[in-house]
């Protein structure tokens, strides 16, 4: 089965690629491997799920906004390798939550993430993690999630 198809099957629409909102670019492949730059958390509608963790914004909300990352690094994916199927195996992700200062659930956010590439790419979607909380985030976002896969010729 595709990717396309698995994420027909699981009712997930790619939005249209972020562009990057300063002076970087969204992916960039290497010996094999394609590093995707953070990836803020939008709502479907496009708009920007903000807050902090702790704070004024749930855990499961911080789980969904996370989830959301993960639907934009696929979005990412497809715009530069053409094809999710020639994802190998998701490597790492990098997931930095908007946390108050004793919020300490950030590896639970981050599995709204980690569990969106394990549904799409079965085993191929366990990866390494890093879950980190910090003060601030880009635009006032709740989580940004960064990736490495290993990618096909």
């Amino acid at each position: 089965m595709s990717i396309d198809q698995k994420l027909a099957d699981l009712g997930i629409a790619l939005p249209e690629a972020a562009a990057p909102v300063a002076s970087y670019v969204p992916a960039v492949e290497a010996n094999g491997l394609l590093h995707i730059s953070g990836q803020i958390s939008f709502a479907e509608d496009g708009s920007l799920i903000t807050g902090r963790l702790g704070e004024n914004v749930s855990l499961e909300e911080g789980q969904a906004a996370a989830r959301r990352c993960g639907i934009m690094l696929l979005a990412q994916m497809k715009r530069a390798l053409g094809s999710l199927d020639r994802v190998e195996q998701v490597v790492k992700l990098g997931v930095f939550v908007n946390s108050a200062a004793d919020f300490t659930d950030q590896p639970k956010v981050a599995n709204g993430a980690s569990e969106l590439m394990q549904e799409v790419f079965g085993e191929a979607g366990r990866h390494a993690r890093s879950a980190v909380g910090v003060p601030v985030l880009p635009l006032g976002v709740a989580v940004e999630v960064d990736a490495i896969v290993k990618i096909r010729a």
